[in-house]
């Protein structure tokens, strides 16, 4: 088939796996497009014991798998988990080519899907629409690779830069619209992260509120809520993990966990300390129309910044877009795209 019509089919696969990207963690949130013909069927992963992408698509096509391509974002497994080898179920079904997005490093597959589907004599190929899936299973795809979850700081501030006023106060900087891109950020994060201040002064619920998904993304589970430090025992927010120590080994447990995301929500300095122990996979920052208008105003990072120009971490932006009044900007580290 054309790459036209290779990248068309995966786009299809995609699409599919956006709408299971609430439902699916701690699993992978994998897309399938069956094409025989003119007649395509997708699938998607389920919640945790229910079908991956790939099964879902073979049971909408029926017996119209059998001589059909299967369009999959992630390699299929290979292994018996909650539920039973998707190669098996793939060869069991009559098809003939199997078109991969990107490899799966769980070392329970890595590569080892793909072997098992060349091996009973599917031709396989890999590498269609690398780019984008490598974007939309970020999460799985870094906690796989490094045994801990992707890190994604929230911050919000005027435009001069301030997060909280002289007198402590900061609700609300940004807009209605802002916070409820903020709660969809937590709908697809498995755990929230705040420092015991956080807990004492605003005393958050830490819960996904203000933004509804449409329904056929499923209903979002709310995250797992972590304190860094000892909290209140009355805490809106609890029931609460509490942690401690080294971020890094803070970092290790949640991978332990299974925690694909976190999202670090503050205070100042919870965030300094991502920040400067370049922790942080994605900041996402909202800017909001507003300006204290001095230099006595709360920043965003508390204690020391770099002392020359030599020293300032640079980023690069990867997104920008108006949320409400406000402007959203996503940037990452200034290493190789991601």
């Amino acid at each position: 088939m054309s790459d036209r019509h290779d990248a068309d089919a995966m786009g299809k696969a995609i699409e599919a796996a956006a709408q299971a990207r609430l439902i699916a963690p701690p699993n992978p949130w994998v897309g399938a497009a069956l094409v025989q013909g003119q007649s395509t069927w997708t699938g998607a992963t389920s919640a945790p014991g229910g079908p991956h992408g790939e099964i879902a698509a073979i049971a909408a096509a029926g017996d119209g798998a059998a001589g059909a391509t299967l369009y999959t974002t992630l390699e299929p497994c290979c292994h018996t988990g909650r539920t039973g080898p998707c190669t098996e179920a793939i060869i069991n079904a009559g098809i003939v080519r199997v078109v991969v997005g990107v490899t799966d490093p769980d070392p329970l597959v890595a590569g080892k899907g793909i072997a098992q589907l060349r091996a009973a004599g599917l031709r396989v190929d890999v590498g269609v629409g690398a780019a984008r899936i490598e974007r939309q299973l970020a999460p799985y795809l870094h906690h796989r690779r490094t045994g801990r979850p992707l890190v994604v700081l929230k911050l919000a501030a005027t435009l001069d830069g301030f997060t909280a006023a002289p007198d402590r106060t900061s609700q609300w900087i940004t807009s209605a619209e802002a916070r409820a891109d903020a709660h969809r950020l937590r709908a697809e994060s498995n755990a929230i992260l705040v420092g015991a201040g956080t807990i004492r002064d605003d005393d958050p619920s830490l819960t996904v509120r203000d933004w509804a998904p449409p329904p056929s993304a499923g209903e979002p589970q709310q995250p797992l809520r972590v304190v860094l430090g000892t909290a209140p025992e009355d805490a809106r927010a609890q029931p609460l993990l509490e942690l401690s120590g080294d971020l890094g080994e803070v970092l290790d447990d949640l991978g332990r966990r299974n925690i694909l995301q976190v999202l670090v929500e503050g205070g100042a300095s919870v965030a300094a300390g991502f920040h400067r122990q370049d922790l942080v996979d994605r900041y996402v920052v909202y800017l909001a129309p507003a300006l204290f208008g001095g230099d006595d105003a709360r920043s965003l990072f508390a204690g020391n910044g770099a002392s020359t120009i030599d020293d300032v971490w640079r980023g690069r932006i990867v997104d920008t877009r108006m949320v409400g009044p406000d402007l959203r900007i996503d940037l990452v580290g200034a290493g190789p795209p991601g």
